[in-house]
């Protein structure tokens, strides 16, 4: 039973691997960019913001689960992903930049007025903002964690239901505490979007290379990129067999 378990690179306890260790890097990238999208919010809109966020990221995975086999046959579909999730992360970066230099004027301001002046307050980011990062960050990362899911655990749906449970799980236990960190300490925050920018630039050089060869466009790709990225048969063979 054991040897059936380890020796098929297709079996129960290797797909359960692969889908844990899938979990644990993507779940926890989602938990980042829905912290980011809320840490700029007050206590009560950001638990409410991660709470509908998490709501979303539920509907999102279970309605992709149910028509895997159709994103799968979708070309250019996690390239279409990673290019949303940049934009994310460009709003993001705008956003961050606004409030750090709204807090170096504050600060300044603060140096040369009156003492008995109260300082201006700034516009906080609205819910409604918040929420609309939150949720396309959800649609990328719901599409890159079931597809990556669905590859690892398509010949066993228990495995593939119990990954999709568990990355949401992970995603509302972290992001509370991520959002929290990052409203104490703003200079976090640039670290955390450097994380979602992998991940957009990751999903968009994957989904490049999975376009080129559902296009069946291989030879021609290699003869006119650099040999360190040529697309191998390994991996033609790996793509073929996840579709």
């Amino acid at each position: 039973m054991l040897d059936a378990l380890f020796s098929s690179a297709s079996g129960p306890l290797t797909a359960f691997l692969q889908v844990l260790m899938i979990d644990l890097v993507l779940a926890g990238d989602n938990a980042v960019a829905v912290g980011l999208a809320a840490g700029g919010l007050p206590v009560k809109d950001r638990k409410k913001v991660i709470l509908y966020g998490l709501g979303a990221a539920v509907v999102l995975r279970i309605g992709f689960a149910l028509i895997t086999t159709w994103l799968l046959g979708v070309v250019g579909l996690l390239l279409a992903g990673g290019f949303l999730l940049l934009w994310v992360c460009w709003k993001m970066w705008r956003e961050m930049r606004e409030q750090a230099a709204q807090d170096a004027a504050d600060a300044a301001a603060m140096l040369d007025a009156d003492p008995n002046t109260e300082p201006q307050a700034r516009a906080p980011k609205s819910f409604k903002s918040a929420f609309l990062q939150v949720l396309i960050a959800d649609v990328s990362m719901s599409l890159d964690n079931v597809l990556a899911v669905a590859g690892a655990a398509r010949e066993h749906p228990g495995i593939l239901v119990f990954g999709l449970l568990l990355s949401i799980a992970l995603m509302g236990l972290a992001a509370n505490a991520i959002a929290k960190l990052l409203h104490k300490h703003r200079w976090i925050g640039f670290i955390g979007l450097a994380i979602v920018l992998y991940v957009s630039l990751h999903m968009i050089w994957e989904g490049h290379r999975s376009v080129v060869m559902d296009l069946h466009k291989t030879e021609q790709y290699n003869a006119a990129a650099p040999n360190i990225v040529d697309i191998k048969p390994d991996e033609v063979a790996k793509h073929e067999k996840h579709r």
